[in-house]
């Protein structure tokens, strides 16, 4: 077939059909034992084909397989114009567990790399512990078997990738920052709000060139998109545009976990600020006056 390196040995050709089993087993969201049911060939053949142990399979095997998985098997007599489209590779088949198996292909598979990033970290939550002292090591890769699972983290990484943020300008006042992230679609995901305060009209004095400051109003993130960079990304945006404005502070309140989050995008804690009070009246009973 012009373009495609023809197999050199039985090895490579069964190697070559276990690897198009696995892209069509991912485009359909099956796994082994699925596919298996719906081929109606045990599972354990589906296995040997994938790694390339299957010596020689059956035509009607891998014809069953493959149209079980949404594709199709085709006899070309003569030469084609282009080779076929195959299905998209799995992306993570160069990863591997510590038996050295290859992860299942319907699943998405990511890297470790701190305690977040795998499921079995259940202290990461909760308590932030220093490498030497986690309950369970790290693997190096790892994935989830729930499927709801599964869909919200590709629905995050998708919103992750198309999310863009900008800044609401024109119906405003000159003082007034607003900077919204948004979908594709147009839904709104995240909004920054703050204003301009002069420091001169609290003490008096003349204004100064660059003394004008930003007061943080507030930074929402809708819950079912945060965590993925959005909250950062609208609070760069804020930073990116004070210097043409001759702006160079920005103040805010906050308490956890917003105090953890601006501490992460560079503010720095001041001991000096107030500190935020509170005054709650215990309720009155019906029918009995308040105490005086």
């Amino acid at each position: 077939m012009p373009g495609v390196a023809e197999p050199t040995s039985p090895t490579e050709r069964w190697a070559d059909l276990g690897d198009l089993l696995r892209r069509l087993r991912r485009r359909a969201d099956l796994s082994q034992r699925e596919l298996a049911a719906r081929a109606g060939v045990p599972q354990a053949t589906v296995a040997r084909i994938e790694s390339g142990r299957a010596v020689d399979p059956r035509y009607r095997t891998v014809e069953r397989l493959v149209q079980a998985a949404g594709g199709q098997v085709r006899f070309d007599s003569g030469p084609v114009d282009e080779p076929p489209r195959l299905p998209a590779p799995v992306p993570h088949d160069e990863l591997r567990d510590q038996a050295g198996r290859q992860y299942p292909a319907h699943l998405d598979v990511w890297e470790v790399r701190e305690p977040k990033d795998w499921p079995g970290a259940w202290w990461a939550e909760w308590y932030r512990l220093p490498p030497e002292k986690y309950p369970l090591p790290l693997p190096s890769a790892t994935y989830e078997v729930n499927r709801e699972y599964r869909d919200r983290r590709r629905e995050a990484e998708q919103v992750r990738r198309s999310v863009t943020v900008r800044r609401v300008i024109g119906t405003l006042p000159a003082t007034s920052w607003r900077f919204v992230a948004e979908l594709p679609d147009g839904d709104l995901v995240g909004e920054l709000r703050a204003h301009e305060q002069s420091p001169h009209l609290c003490w008096g004095g003349e204004e100064r060139p660059g003394e004008r400051e930003v007061v943080l109003d507030g930074l929402l993130v809708a819950a079912r998109h945060r965590r993925l960079g959005i909250g950062r990304r609208l609070m760069e945006a804020l930073v990116a545009e004070l210097p043409g404005a001759g702006i160079g502070v920005v103040r805010a309140l906050a308490e956890e976990p917003g105090v953890s989050f601006l501490l992460a995008c560079g503010f720095e804690l001041e001991a000096s600020r107030p500190a935020a009070l509170r005054l709650e009246r215990p309720a009155v009973s019906a029918g009995r006056p308040p105490p005086r």
